[in-house]
């Protein structure tokens, strides 16, 4: 099974992502964690890195191909990331988007890395930017259009109000229904 969450940074993807793979035992992948690593490997902010990546699209596509390639092997895995949704096409089997009002975005960003407010916003702005322009040049994909994410995700969850036991129940309560689903057609 290949489950994968989305959303803008701060979100709470990766957290959410980390808990459902392990409640069901899966493999957890985050393309966010990867970029990060690349930065770190090039001496380079994600800031830098992200603008770095604005003129080497190689690596937007390794990672993407890297994600097909672990999708393919049969094992279950839980993606996490802007593009594993888009890029995993009918190998996915549930796709969730959490969404967050921005100023709490920023915030949960700025206490987990232990930053200012203030510098946490820059970047993440700039961050979103780049990214959103990068993939609709290298895509045609835009992240933030909305008839594009109704017709993409099956589930869509505002994290704004909700702590992660809240969040992370519906995503398995959703998740265990898709499962007996798919065991119900089996042969």
């Amino acid at each position: 099974m290949i489950i994968s969450f989305a959303g803008l940074h701060g979100t709470g993807k990766s957290t959410i992502a980390k808990k459902i793979a392990n409640y069901f035992k899966f493999t957890f992948y985050s393309t966010g964690m990867a970029f990060r690593e690349l930065a770190k490997l090039k001496k380079m902010t994600l800031e830098e890195f992200s603008r770095y990546s604005e003129d080497h699209f190689e690596i937007d596509r390794l990672l993407d191909a890297k994600i097909r390639l672990l999708a393919e092997t049969g094992n279950s895995y839980v993606f996490e990331g802007q593009l594993p949704t888009y890029m995993l096409g009918e190998l996915k089997d549930f796709c969730v988007l959490l969404t967050c009002d921005e100023d709490v975005r920023l915030e949960r960003m700025a206490s987990r890395d232990n930053r200012s407010l203030k510098n946490q916003q820059k970047e993440t702005i700039a961050r979103e930017k780049s990214e959103r322009e990068r993939f609709i040049q290298i895509y045609n994909l835009d992240i933030l259009d909305p008839s594009t994410i109704l017709k993409t995700f099956n589930l869509i969850i505002d994290t704004t109000k909700l702590n992660i036991e809240e969040i992370s129940k519906i995503c398995i309560l959703a998740i265990e229904g898709i499962v007996r689903s798919m065991k119900e057609k089996e042969p």
